[in-house]
């Protein structure tokens, strides 16, 4: 595997990208990123009194010995403590549980919620869903994204703040004098030492924050790696608790597979892997470094110059523990700025990354015509010279399709796999628009129509249909609140009646127990019928069904046709089926082969041409069902 480092942004980029996130999270909630300015200035000042007042207490220990003013910093320092704990706790309660709101579940729903947003047929684009999914992968794997913008927000502005404090109880140290009568040591008062000293910890901080950043850097730059791993990790190790997959584990064993990608020594998590050999490398020997810098330079330097000073007599021994505290704190806290602005920049890319995606346009013309409203239902659809080829193809998915049909008729749309016909229907729901030529409804091209009212007609049972592990009743009206009877009703149409009264709580069941442990799992053909259930539930005037009963057992699919006019009523019924004998009781049927509408009629016209596709599908079907079909013509069993 050949490992390819990306290039991160400038810093300039950097800062402006974290801006721009800092500035949606307080569009999400201001109420959590006050809580959290509040946190930030409380534990970012408030250690500083507990250093004073222990300098105190030591310098107090040190000299006159006064029992009163011993008593009154102890019990200060004890009560501030007290204080100072208990606020940072309720600060740190309700900062979490905001933080837990907004930093998670709200940006997962900016996330989704821009998927939902987007025109269909740029959510459908594989390209799309590789970014959503690398963004995923980013922040599951590595935490980097959007989701680390606030954690580096906090670190930053409690560097800041936390240097204001250091300064504050460090500035005295320079300013102290170190009496005449120590002799040599009066050079400690030069204002050139105090530069070179001030110089030292700057450069000890910031080359200890650029070796600590630059180890970090290695993760970010080889983050397409890390998350090829991690998605491979967390497919495979965890395809024994998908039960849809149980059987097929067992039998072919494919938990062998497993191995390969989880057990191997050679993998990116593994000892010998690629991160491996970096921490031993140049992630290792930076780290290294900068805790050698930190450590041996930088609180070096601090304990000799104010330990000497202390020694020439500048001050007591009670300022040596003020200073040293708050410069290891200053210090501590340049270096966490800086190694902050770095983990900003390391992170900037895979926000920038979050923004490419939140950024993509609609490109679909939305329209703005009102969709009548007709209580005749009357409505008039048209193809007309439409083809369409998807984008990024060269071949047509349909070629110069011509048909009409109106509200109250059947259409049934046959052909073999890949002949056109999901995409007839995509286009007819306008989820993508025709590459040439026009569909109208009642005349009027449907891009014209406002975009929401059009799709509103239609009600559609997708031949990969998915219900969620909410309640029936939800499931069915697709909403929290809905009308009870009517939820009932539908279901009955579908077929499902028998089955709701068995259910423990009737339409509060939930689907699957995922919510509820009282939820109920339901098979394959009973998830078809809540799915048609919700077909009817909403009422539109055409109702596109692509495989309705491919799930049903043959009495279910004979009592859902036997009453389908009583199921459809006057609404218009569109039907993709591989069963022709569906087709039988159909006004119309179209006939797909390879993108175009090769025939059209119904079942008794198209069935008598001998020398059309529909008559060849019809026979090879036919033959399995015909009991005078000769034995040589029957399925094998």
């Amino acid at each position: 595997m050949k490992h390819k480092e990306k290039k991160l942004l400038s810093y300039r980029e950097a800062w402006r990208i974290n801006l721009r996130a800092l500035k949606i999270f307080w569009r999400m909630s201001p109420r959590t990123m006050l809580y959290r300015i509040i946190a930030i200035v409380w534990n970012a000042l408030t250690p500083y009194v507990g250093i004073r007042l222990s300098a105190l207490i030591i310098e107090e220990l040190s000299g006159a010995r006064s029992p009163e003013r011993l008593r009154t910093l102890i019990l200060a320092t004890l009560l501030s403590a007290a204080l100072f704990s208990l606020v940072s706790a309720l600060l740190d309660k309700a900062r979490r549980v905001e933080e837990g709101d907004v930093q998670w579940f709200r940006t997962d729903a900016l996330l989704w919620g821009k998927m939902l947003e987007l025109d269909y047929h740029i959510s459908d684009d594989p390209e799309t869903r590789k970014i959503l999914s690398t963004i995923r992968q980013n922040m599951n794997g590595g935490g980097w994204g959007i989701h680390r913008v606030p954690s580096n927000f906090n670190s930053l502005l409690q560097a800041v703040l936390s240097l204001l404090g250091g300064l504050a109880l460090t500035l005295s140290l320079f300013t102290s004098k170190v009496p005449g009568e120590a002799g040599s040591l009066t050079f400690l008062n030069s204002p050139m030492l105090i530069l070179l000293f001030l110089a030292g910890i700057l450069a000890a901080t910031l080359l200890s924050s650029f070796l600590s950043t630059k180890a970090d850097s290695y993760y970010a730059l080889n983050s397409s790696d890390h998350n090829l791993a991690n998605r491979l990790f967390s497919y495979f190790g965890f395809l024994g608790a998908n039960k849809n997959l149980a059987a097929d584990m067992r039998i072919y064993r494919q938990d062998q597979i497993c191995k390969k990608y989880n057990s191997d020594k050679t993998g990116t998590f593994s000892s010998k892997g690629y991160f491996a050999k970096l921490a031993r490398g140049p992630m290792g020997l930076y780290s290294t470094a900068a805790t050698v810098v930190s450590i041996l330079f930088l609180t070096g330097m601090v304990y000799l110059f104010v330990c000497l000073k202390a020694w020439a007599g500048a001050f007591g021994i009670g300022m040596v523990t003020q200073y040293i505290g708050a410069i290891s704190r200053f210090s501590g806290n340049i270096g966490t700025l800086f190694s902050t602005v770095g983990s900003m920049r390391n992170n900037a890319s895979f926000v920038k990354l979050v923004f490419d995606y939140l950024d993509i346009p609609n490109t679909m013309y939305q329209g703005s015509l009102t969709v009548e409203k007709r209580n005749d239902r009357k409505y008039e659809v048209e193809f007309r010279d439409v083809s369409f080829r998807y984008p990024g193809s060269e071949d047509y998915a349909l070629r110069h399709v011509n048909m009409k049909f109106r509200v109250g008729e059947r259409l049934a749309v046959v052909g073999m796999n890949g002949s056109g016909k999901t995409t007839f229907i995509k286009l007819l729901c306008r989820l993508y628009d025709p590459t040439e030529g026009t569909i109208l409804l009642n005349g009027i091209d449907i891009r014209k129509y406002d975009y929401d009212e059009y799709i509103s007609i239609f009600s559609v049972v997708f031949q990969d249909f998915s219900l969620t592990d909410f309640t029936l009743g939800q499931n069915v009206a697709a909403a929290d609140a809905y009308d009870a009877k009517k939820a009932q009703e539908c279901l009955e149409k579908a077929g499902f009646g028998e089955r709701l009264k068995d259910l423990p709580h009737g339409l509060d069941t939930f689907l699957g127990k995922a919510f509820d442990k009282e939820g109920v799992d339901m098979s394959g053909g009973e998830q078809q019928k809540i799915a048609l259930a919700r077909t009817l539930y909403k009422d539109a005037p055409f109702i596109v069904l692509d495989e309705p009963t491919a799930a049903l057992d043959p009495i279910a699919e004979a009592e859902i046709y036997s009453k389908f006019n009583e199921i459809i009523e006057d609404k218009t019924a569109i039907y993709i089926s591989h069963r022709l004998s569906s087709c039988r009781f159909c006004d119309n049927i179209l006939v797909f082969h390879k993108g175009d509408v090769i025939q059209q009629g119904s079942h008794d016209q198209l069935v008598t041409d001998a020398q059309g596709k529909y008559y060849e599908l019809w026979h090879a079907q036919a033959q399995y069902y015909d009991k005078t079909a000769t034995e040589d013509e029957q399925p094998a069993i």
